[in-house]
């Protein structure tokens, strides 16, 4: 059962590492965006867009309403990047410790 923890414990780690690449992914498209490097134009371009932008607005929703409005500036992703490092390094790590400590 232990085992089975520690197991869920890592798949959640992995999916937060994934959905800090995404993060990063979003965050620099958006600057590339912006400073017409690229454009929304190109159907592909406006696909991987609209897929990233669908998959991190919802998490970015409730850190956007605490945060003061910074006018152009959005540090949201930077806000929640800080989050999920804190949670997949330092908290699920000490679970992980915890348990496998609980094993033996």
């Amino acid at each position: 059962m232990i085992s089975f923890l520690i197991m869920i414990c890592q798949i959640a780690q992995f999916l937060l590492s994934a959905l800090s690449w995404v993060i990063i992914i979003q965050a620099i498209m958006s600057w590339l965006i912006v400073f017409n490097v690229i454009n929304t134009y190109n159907d592909v371009v406006r696909s991987i867009w609209q897929t990233l932008e669908a998959i991190t607005k919802p998490i970015y929703r409730p850190i956007r309403r605490i945060m003061p409005d910074f006018g152009a500036l959005d540090l949201s992703p930077l806000v929640t990047l800080l989050l999920i490092y804190i949670l997949n390094y330092f908290v699920l790590n000490w679970v992980i410790a915890q348990l496998a400590g609980a094993a033996y």
